[in-house]
């Protein structure tokens, strides 16, 4: 995004970027902090725009891209001959973002060496070349890093030097991952679905309602990494088309997409699956008919669907063979039943049921069990 713009309208965002814009004005350090994938370089592109140092240069550098052995050099510079292949002398990424800004990518794979060297430099604002036995220019940065480590724990554990962490850490920015602000998923993919349909010339696609909220239920361990290159596949694959919550799945992947149904409050699941499973014990459905099918359609949740084989189990005392009877299916159903239930998570271990019924004496219900109220209706107990 050419304006360095973080997209988004969640609580999260829009403090972070409040925050990041009262930061911009100043020239204090910044570490921005956060998972992989959330967003960090493009909050530093960010504040550098927005400050006074906007007509000078950004200058990053991917601390844990560049060997040890040339990161001296890359920060630095060298003088001619100073080592095998310097054939002249090279000013380093600090000299040249002189009156700029530098983000230090992934400064906490830094090796103390090299944390020293940097340490030295934010305390005198001098660049010393390798090879040369004097400071070669003073120079006046703005440093901003940025990892996805816990410094202060690497502080603990003596891999990253303490004095650094003090000298970094003037103002700590934390970008929450995507899972902790679902809101932002939607304007992002919109975002990323428009900007790979330009760029690949393809017509622009939708999504379905319940592939929107496919999208939003996801996991996202990439964070909005991941989420730009499932919209580039998107864009790519279903050009010009409206894009079903099977279509979301197949690119998100089967382990990810099983968490993107909702987690409604367990008061509500357990209303809803008392209503399903009245219908097989009061009204004498079958499960096939009742619960099977509204399943395949999603009309229920995978948390309902368990919700109902739970209270079976509570009143069959984890006896799955009288739960086929209860939810009137034919004795040569129970194979097929029970393979359903695995290949959809929602089998459930029967030894549970009987241990709390031996405990509660053997003549009371366990826990999640049916019984009725004074006014004679089933509820949970």
């Amino acid at each position: 995004m050419a304006s360095h713009e973080m997209i988004g309208r969640s609580g999260e965002l829009t403090e972070l970027m409040a925050e990041a814009t009262l930061v911009a004005a100043s020239d204090s350090k910044v570490l921005i902090t956060g998972e992989s994938g959330v967003g960090k370089e493009l909050l530093a592109a960010f504040i550098h725009q927005h400050s006074r140092r906007s007509q000078r240069p950004l200058v990053t550098i991917n601390c844990a891209g560049v060997p040890e052995s040339l990161l001296e050099s890359e920060l630095f510079g060298h003088l001619r001959g100073s080592f095998t292949d310097a054939y002249r002398d090279r000013r380093g990424l600090l000299e040249m973002a002189d009156r700029g800004t530098v983000l230090l990518d992934e400064v906490g794979e830094m090796s103390l060496r090299m944390q020293a060297l940097l340490l030295r430099f934010l305390e005198s604002g001098e660049i010393q070349r390798i090879g040369s036995d004097r400071c070669e220019a003073a120079v006046d940065v703005r440093v901003i890093a940025a990892t996805n480590r816990d410094l202060l724990e690497a502080t603990r554990q003596k891999t990253f030097r303490e004095d650094l962490y003090y000298r970094l850490n003037v103002v700590h920015l934390i970008v929450p991952p995507l899972r902790a602000r679902r809101e932002d998923i939607r304007p992002l993919f919109e975002h990323y679905l428009r900007v790979m349909s330009e760029q690949h010339r393809v017509a622009p696609c939708d999504l379905t309602a319940d592939a929107w909220m496919c999208l939003e239920l996801a996991p996202w361990p990439g964070n909005v990494r991941e989420l730009r290159n499932t919209a580039e596949r998107c864009a790519l694959r279903f050009a010009g088309r409206t894009i079903d919550v099977a279509d979301v799945r197949m690119q998100i992947g089967p382990r990810r997409s099983r968490e993107c149904e909702p987690s409604p409050p367990p008061d509500f699941v357990e209303t809803i699956a008392l209503t399903y499973y009245e219908r097989m014990t009061r009204d004498h459905e079958s499960f096939w008919t009742a619960v099977y099918d509204p399943f395949m359609r999603r009309d229920l949740t995978r948390d309902v669907l368990r919700a109902i084989v739970r209270l079976g189990l509570a009143e069959t005392r984890g006896n799955y063979r009288i739960v086929l009877t209860l939810f009137n299916l034919p004795p040569s159903d129970y194979k097929g039943f029970l393979s359903f239930l695995q290949k959809y998570e929602c089998h459930l271990p029967f030894q549970a049921f009987r241990i709390a019924t031996a405990a509660a004496g053997g003549g009371q219900r366990s826990s999640g069990s049916v019984d009725r109220d004074s006014s004679g209706a089933r509820a949970l107990v």
